[in-house]
């Protein structure tokens, strides 16, 4: 996220401190496809535990993530732009109806980046590899965005690179942005309306908090693609002291609430579900 400050409302610090009844409820958690391989939370905690700390070897890492989800190497590109690389893996569907899945792998100066946002890569990742294995009427593009903590650099350059004849064919985006500390809620101000009605909806039937908040001066990399008209919803998993622990030392494993990641990708897997299963124009303005 960028320049993060003190959410503008209190419904996330009021839905967040449940940690008790995240922890008990996972378990119950069902997706529509039961024939594919969920991954477990302990699979994502081992990968929460790789963060690099060092912006210089996280492009690698994503790459090696991936590869570790079941990507081929001749299905990972680097699509470099003048001034970032972003990595990209995609899932063909049955159509060239396309979703983006997204995270950036960038992290400030300060600490490991655990939480903002290895924790959003780690998601796109295990989607990555629960999908993988599951027919789908869209395409699915998962993108890792460089320099997301600069200004949404990574997202912007792909956002502006997709022709404007075929933006019709982009359903919806949506972007993962700072796990760890409580279930997922939606940064509402850089989402579009009728896909956080969705997150909402899911939330009630998987049975956690939903929360839905603007941050002032804050901004995560679903807005590139709104700029071009393309639906697009950022989820996070953020606390009621998340502006204690977000750009500073803190963020590192250590501080982290692992379970906050896994219903992340729980709540992620129904929402690309219940969005390839509607027609494209849905969550349009």
């Amino acid at each position: 996220m960028i320049r993060p400050i003190r959410a503008r409302n209190r419904t996330i610090e009021r839905t967040i401190l449940l940690v008790v009844f995240v922890l008990a409820s996972a378990a119950a958690l069902s997706v529509a496809a039961q024939a594919v391989r969920l991954s477990t939370e302990a699979e994502m905690v081992e990968h929460l535990m790789q963060a690099p700390c060092e912006n210089k070897d996280r492009l690698d890492a994503v790459r090696e993530l991936f590869v570790q989800a079941g990507a081929d190497e001749a299905d990972i590109r680097i699509d470099s732009f003048r001034n970032v690389e972003n990595l990209v893996v995609t899932k063909k569907g049955a159509t060239n109806e396309t979703i983006i899945v997204g995270a950036h792998y960038d992290k400030t100066k300060d600490g490991c980046g655990t939480i903002d946002n290895w924790s959003g890569i780690v998601i796109i990742a295990h989607l990555y590899r629960t999908l993988s294995e599951k027919e789908t009427e869209k395409t699915l593009v998962f993108a890792a965005f460089g320099k997301e903590e600069i200004g949404l650099v990574g997202s912007g350059a792909m956002a502006r690179s997709i022709p404007r004849n075929e933006r019709g064919s982009y359903c919806a985006m949506v972007n993962f942005d700072s796990f760890g500390m409580g279930p997922p809620q939606v940064l509402s101000n850089v989402s579009d309306r009728k896909l956080t009605d969705l997150a909402e909806e899911i939330s009630k039937e998987l049975e956690i908090p939903f929360g839905k908040a603007g941050i002032d001066m804050a901004s995560s990399d679903s807005a590139s693609f709104r700029n071009q008209r393309i639906p697009a919803v950022t989820l996070h998993g953020l606390g009621p002291k998340w502006f204690e622990t977000i750009h500073t030392s803190k963020d590192t494993f250590q501080n982290i609430i692992p379970n906050s990641v896994y219903l992340g990708y729980r709540h992620g897997l129904v929402m690309l579900e219940r969005i390839d299963a509607r027609p494209c124009n849905a969550f349009r303005r």
